[in-house]
């Protein structure tokens, strides 16, 4: 998939603005940001579902636009709007989708309902919002397309069908298939995607490797000393990026090498240290600070992402 300068305006809106982005066969890649960011936008883009403002896309080597009914062929989708006809049973709804796909194996179509537990024999109207969700998955699924574009798609799922979904993107993986995976479910995306993309306000502030990006994040230190520290004693220590010191609890966030905030530390006599990584989420509401300039990742903004403690910050 290959999108360049993608621009959707809506008279005064910016919906999507100057999107460029590239995604190889074989990965699962990540597009995270809130409601409203532009992430549905994008992909009904992609769909030629909306005419883009100005720019290109490119999906499976063909032009969104006079090749979109040859993609459409190609690719499996499901929305983050489903909607399915309510008179229909699961399976009159699959087998529904499986005449307008042609070349369906049934057996995988019965295959996937087995592992998602999906009972087929409801009429739609009567199913709760995961299992309508697991008809849309299936439909999705199906015809083992070369793209899938899911949008929100683990909505509804309880925790161990999103274990069983998420094998699934897996297996797709593993089979040199490609999946872009649209959500603001962080966890789902930390677990499956391989590269991340994060937009906000209609604009692209990063791509990268889900391991890459948390390398580069900010790292945390909690320290318990036996006795009372100065309130100063991390200034000027190098890679520390905030220090909230409160008696003989000190929580320090950091970024590169952990030896000169250790040699610090142990002046005093330490009790205890509890150290963690940045998760995803973390990270991702770095990005989304209430200033409106869409700034790169910046420590001080993620270190300082969880409510403070009592105590000086040294920055």
């Amino acid at each position: 998939m290959e999108i360049v300068g993608l621009t959707k305006q809506f008279k005064d809106f910016t919906a999507v603005e100057e999107l460029d982005l590239e995604i190889g066969r074989g990965e699962i890649f990540g597009f995270l940001g809130p409601n409203g960011a532009g992430k549905s936008t994008t992909i009904r883009m992609l769909l030629d579902q909306l005419r883009p403002s100005s720019g290109s896309a490119r999906v499976l080597g063909l032009a969104v636009g006079p090749d979109s009914l040859e993609i459409h062929r190609r690719i499996g989708y499901i929305p983050g709007d489903l909607a399915l006809y309510p008179k229909l049973t699961g399976i009159q709804t699959l087998r529904y989708f499986a005449r307008l796909r042609g070349n369906v194996d049934w057996s995988y179509v019965l295959e996937l309902a087995e592992r998602l537990e999906a009972d087929l024999g409801k009429k739609v109207a009567d199913y709760s919002t995961g299992n309508r969700q697991k008809i849309g998955l299936i439909q999705a699924f199906m015809h083992r397309p070369e793209l899938l574009i899911l949008d929100e798609p683990n909505a509804g799922l309880d925790p161990l069908m999103q274990q069983t979904f998420h094998e699934m993107l897996r297996e797709v993986r593993a089979a040199g298939r490609t999946v872009f995976l649209s959500s603001h479910t962080l966890s789902e995306v930390e677990r499956v995607a391989d590269r991340v993309g994060i937009i906000r306000r209609g604009k692209l502030v990063v791509v990268e490797r889900v391991d890459e990006l948390k390398r580069k994040a900010i790292r945390r230190l909690d320290f318990e000393f036996d006795q009372p520290v100065p309130i100063d004693m991390f200034e000027g220590v190098a890679g520390v990026r905030d220090a909230e010191i409160d008696g003989v609890h000190a929580g320090i966030a950091y970024e590169g090498s952990v030896n000169d905030v250790l040699q610090a530390a142990l002046v005093h006599e330490v009790v205890n240290l509890h150290s963690r990584d940045a998760d995803l989420e973390e990270i991702f509401l770095a990005f989304y600070r209430s200033d409106d300039s869409p700034a790169p990742l910046s420590p001080a903004r993620t270190a300082t992402a969880s409510a403070p403690r009592a105590g000086r910050h040294v920055r």
